[in-house]
């Protein structure tokens, strides 16, 4: 049971992850961490070549360790699918954050509760998983049928808590996008 609710608990912090890189209008260092830089042939994340700040809230400022990474820095950001242009002062790379037009916000939107379901299926599989392994103890003679449904019980109550929990997080981050 500890294991599944475990597997559960890391849907939904991977769902949380994913919501801190969806940028909201305001800058946010974290819509840079999937990206990767060309470091000495080894791809690195933005964190691990440079140093990044927010300015003022719709501006990312980003300064390398290396003056010669501030190009490899702006090229990954280009092929990035952030939509976002760099602008390079020669020692750092700036990146403004525009007003979301209000079309934005709603796919943004559409994408948060896409990505809330997905998380949703997840919980839903691993309930199914938990169902299948305390079914199968109970056919090998592990445990009893009343401890099965004991397990079953439990297994449903934690997913109706992450459920409650993703349906939470799809809630805020939706708030937080859709305000101007």
């Amino acid at each position: 049971m500890a294991d599944y609710e475990e597997k559960m608990k890391k849907t939904l912090e991977s769902l949380e992850v994913e919501y801190g890189t969806i940028r909201a209008g305001r800058a946010n260092p974290h819509v840079l961490d999937k990206i990767k830089v060309d470091y000495y042939g080894t791809p690195t994340g933005m964190q691990g070549v440079a140093n990044i700040t927010v300015p003022d809230p719709r501006t990312l400022m980003i300064t390398p360790w290396e003056a010669k990474m501030v190009k490899d820095i702006e090229k990954a950001l280009m092929a990035s699918d952030l939509g976002l242009t760099p602008n390079n002062d020669g020692k750092s790379v700036i990146i403004h954050f525009p007003e979301l037009t209000e079309d934005r916000r709603k796919d943004l939107a559409k994408d948060i509760k896409k990505k809330g379901e997905a998380a949703k299926v997840a919980v839903r599989n691993i309930r199914r998983d938990a169902n299948d392994a305390s079914k199968k103890q109970l056919k090998a003679g592990e445990i009893s049928e009343d401890q099965q449904k004991d397990e079953e019980t439990k297994i449903q109550k934690a997913t109706d808590k992450y459920i409650a929990e993703i349906d939470k997080a799809i809630e805020l981050k939706t708030k937080e996008i859709m305000t101007v």
